[in-house]
């Protein structure tokens, strides 16, 4: 069975003095980036359901994590093991339903008791939260902190009461933002699309479903639909220009009901 171990050797070659000069220049801030890019390819290929490119995607991420972990080591700053422990005890403390009294919770109770400890844990090292918005990282993308942000209010009891109030908020919005066309000003169409978005994700929410996974499951719809078209463009030899709004309409029509999910 392969090892972790394995890794750590291909990578210690690859920054040994006869090793590459590219990893050699890597530091945990560069190597975050091609980290970004693997956990985005796997986001892709998890969407398409295509399982030999989720192994091979998180085998691309598992060594991007292994790889900012060596240079850690490399300082002497932490290890393996370090990060293994850290992370056991914080799981088996955010989970005393599991490990302690062995009761069920529902998903509310789970998701209170998970930011409660969470909060006492910044407590205990000094960490002081003015807000309780305060844990939601900044650098997170756009969708994925919304979706972050309106759990943390929810948990505080600020929220819709069901999902057919949250469905007319997302037409008010829109009413919004078609008045925000009509006058042209650009900062407060911006302002009412994100209005759109940043509800359309608590639909989502209220539905018990990933925006992003949402999304990236569309795109990739949208995307394979495409592609269908260009091949049957390729076969007629026309050129997608140089067609009429109703050509276009039936070929769009022709992939969608040819594309397989």
């Amino acid at each position: 069975m392969e090892t972790i171990d394995r890794l750590f050797d291909i990578i210690r070659t690859l920054r040994s003095e006869n090793g590459c000069a590219w990893d050699k220049q890597q530091t945990p801030q560069t190597m975050w980036e091609c980290l970004a890019q693997e956990v985005y390819e796997l986001q892709e290929a998890i969407a398409n359901q295509d399982l030999q490119n989720i192994c091979e995607e998180l085998g691309d991420v598992l060594f991007q994590l292994v790889f900012i972990l060596q240079i850690f080591q490399e300082r002497e700053e932490f290890t393996l093991s370090d990060v293994v422990s850290r992370v056991s005890k914080k799981m088996i403390r955010r989970h005393p339903h599991v490990y302690e009294d062995a009761r069920q919770l529902t998903q509310k109770e789970l998701n209170l008791q998970w930011e409660t400890i969470k909060a006492l844990e910044k407590k205990e090292n000094g960490q002081k939260r003015v807000s309780v918005l305060d844990s939601v990282p900044k650098g997170m993308p756009s969708l994925l902190r919304a979706l972050k942000v309106s759990k943390c209010v929810v948990n505080e009891g600020f929220d819709w009461n069901n999902i057919h109030e949250v469905l007319d908020t997302v037409k008010d919005e829109i009413n919004e933002f078609e008045a925000a066309l009509k006058s042209g000003n650009q900062n407060e169409m911006i302002m009412e699309f994100g209005d759109i978005l940043f509800t359309l994700v608590n639909v989502a929410r209220f539905a018990k479903f990933h925006p992003e996974t949402a999304l990236a499951a569309s795109t990739a719809k949208f995307e394979g639909r495409f592609r269908l078209m260009e091949n049957q463009l390729k076969a007629k030899r026309l050129k997608l220009k140089d067609l009429s709004r109703d050509q276009k309409d039936v070929l769009w029509e022709e992939a969608k009901q040819s594309y397989e999910r």
